[in-house]
């Protein structure tokens, strides 16, 4: 039964399902609240209560805004999905920086925003300030927000808060997962977040132990283990403290991390797959292949590279802060175990090119991870395969090409264009980011690094990215970033549908 009245129900449905999705981080804040309770810490404690009472208001206001939606679901189309997944990053980046901009570490509501977006993105990039001395309850929502981003948080609200989830699958790929575990998304979220918090169980206890091994005491071991793997899996990059991994001092920290944040950069499906008892679906797969060529290639060139200027005096060394970075930034990961100006001042021009093309490649689809994805780039190396066939068989002869992922799939022209203009809309989100950069007056292949970064959802930075960079750059950072995770289509259709109103309000007038 339509119950709609007028031009703009499409109004309606976002305001319901955005309201649920904001309800959700909302009630999220439930556990720093009582980490803050259990710590004593007062001030974020309230800082927390402030926000969450906040955004508890403005969800409901959004869902009763929209509750005729809830006799006309069939309205639902695949525009709302991507328009409630866009915009909702946007109000909750606003709603998820009040305890930052609350708890003074950092000088400005952009600042702050910049920091949310970074950690839902998985970037990892922190303008926040005294980062060392910032309190747990506001360090574990940091950690959370990366972890909650990663894993796809329309998702995560809209599955367990909404009864009926028929229509799901819209608001899903408006996140930029579109891959299916099973017929429903429903089961398919569960089976993410199954994945997700079997390795969290096991990741946080393999490094609450090796950092008690370390020297951190019980409850200090836990809690950087936690907020470690969290960083990991999600391949976000933050850590409790500004040196990030290099805090620790320990090469078996730095392994238990590399293989985390691999296995996180790695599609939701071949994890599935792989617990399913399919173990060949790992080499099979176009994705992994992909990957594995492609870290092997861009270790082997830095090795080579960085083994010719003796700035690493072994093996070891090379390893920890070579090969170590260039799987760090090509699954998007950020985590850094050199300092930043350290990329600019030692690793030389082809070093830094490496990183460049490493963090813009990322991860794998469907997955934590940013960049172009190594699906994408798999898709499109293939066609050129093919096309070069094509051109040497006769014209009589019509074949039908494949590709493997997940399942045996046909290489279509259309699967290859869709592949190629979200690499073309990267690489333009890559240049403009550069440009700025060099406008703003950082050098060249400092800006192209710093660009990479963020295009991908990185997190390492060479040095630009601090609370005294220009404003224009950090406007600009939150964009890029927010392009990316969502992979610009979700982000495209919000701003043709706030085109599509404004023309409907002139034709009224």
């Amino acid at each position: 039964m339509n119950t709609f009245n007028g031009r703009f129900y499409s109004i309606l449905i976002i305001s319901y399902y955005t309201g649920y999705v904001v309800l959700g981080i909302a009630l999220l804040m439930i556990l720093p609240i009582l980490t803050a309770v259990g710590l004593q810490e007062w001030n974020p404690f309230w800082d927390f209560i402030i926000t969450m009472a906040i955004s508890i208001i403005l969800g409901f206001s959004l869902i009763i805004i929209g509750k005729e939606t809830r006799l006309n679901k069939n309205f639902v189309q695949w525009k709302h999905g991507f328009v409630v997944a866009s915009l909702s990053w946007i109000i909750l980046m606003f709603l998820c920086a009040i305890p930052y901009l609350l708890s003074g570490h950092v000088n400005s509501i952009l600042d702050a925003c910049f920091d949310v977006m970074s950690g839902f993105t998985t970037t990892g990039m922190v303008l926040t300030q005294d980062l060392d001395h910032i309190s747990l309850s506001l360090n574990m929502w940091r950690h959370m927000i990366t972890f909650i981003g990663g894993q796809g948080m329309i998702v995560l609200a809209l599955t367990f808060l909404l009864k009926e989830t028929g229509g799901a699958y819209i608001f899903y790929v408006g996140e930029a997962k579109d891959i299916e575990l099973v017929p429903n998304v429903k089961g398919t979220a569960r089976i993410i977040w199954k994945i997700s918090l079997v390795y969290l169980v096991i990741g946080t206890a393999a490094l609450w132990i090796d950092g008690m091994v370390i020297g951190l005491s019980p409850l200090s071991a836990f809690f950087n283990g936690l907020f470690i793997f969290a960083s990991s899996w999600s391949t976000g990059g933050f850590a409790p403290y500004s040196q990030n991994i290099m805090y620790y001092h320990s090469f078996s920290y730095e392994i238990i991390t590399m293989i985390f944040f691999i296995l996180g950069s790695l599609n939701f499906g071949l994890h599935h797959a792989v617990f399913s008892g399919n173990k060949k679906e790992l080499l099979k797969n176009i994705e992994t292949q992909s990957f594995f060529i492609t870290s092997f290639l861009a270790s082997a060139l830095a090795v080579l590279w960085l083994a010719r200027t003796d700035v690493y005096a072994d093996a070891v060394s090379i390893f920890r802060r070579v090969v170590y970075n260039v799987l760090s930034a090509h699954t998007t990961t950020g985590f850094g175990s050199i300092y930043a100006r350290q990329f600019a001042l030692e690793w030389g021009d082809f070093g830094i090119l490496v990183m460049i093309i490493v963090m813009l490649i990322g991860g794998s689809a469907c997955s934590t991870a940013g960049g172009f994805k190594g699906l994408r780039i798999g898709i499109v190396f293939k066609s050129i395969f093919t096309d070069v066939k094509r051109l040497l068989s006769s014209e009589r002869n019509v074949k039908v090409f494949r590709f493997h992922h997940i399942k045996d799939q046909i290489l279509t022209d259309g699967l290859v264009k869709a592949s190629a203009l979200i690499i073309i809309c990267y690489l333009i989100t890559f240049a403009s980011g550069t440009l700025i950069g060099t406008f703003c007056g950082y050098p060249l292949a400092s800006a192209a690094f710093e660009a990479a970064s963020i295009t991908g959802n990185v997190g390492l930075s060479i040095g630009i990215t601090t609370p005294d960079m220009p404003a224009i750059l950090k406007i600009y950072d939150i964009i890029a970033m927010y392009l990316g995770r969502l992979e610009f289509l979700s982000v495209f259709a919000l701003i043709g549908f706030i085109i599509g109103g404004l023309k409907k309000c002139l034709t009224k007038q």
